[in-house]
């Protein structure tokens, strides 16, 4: 895990994600999802480079309320948090560029 990107849980998820005064991007992945591990680069890069930004993982075998308690049915799940609220959701492996037009 990155300097960058925010390893999250049930009881920072308010605080990391709701609270945040720039927009979020959520990653709900799992260590056993291939797809997870080809998106997980394109996160770093992301977080690395654009600070306007900020990134957050919820692993779902540790945290599935957090996965439940949001509707997660597939994993990637990205999901775009702005101001508390949700406005975006991206599932499965997305490019750099699909990524920041979900955050856009």
């Amino acid at each position: 895990m990155s300097d960058h990107i925010v390893d999250t849980t049930s009881a920072n998820f308010e605080q990391d994600v709701l609270q945040s005064d720039k927009p979020v991007v959520v990653d709900f992945w799992a260590e056993w999802c291939q797809p997870c591990k080809m998106i997980a680069p394109v996160l770093e890069e992301l977080a690395g480079e654009n600070d306007s930004v900020k990134i957050v993982k919820v692993n779902i075998e540790e945290h599935g309320d957090l996965a439940q308690q949001h509707g997660v049915m597939s994993i990637p799940t990205l999901m775009v948090f702005k101001n508390g609220e949700k406005t975006n959701q991206l599932v499965g492996v997305q490019s750099k560029e699909q990524i920041l037009a979900a955050v856009a």
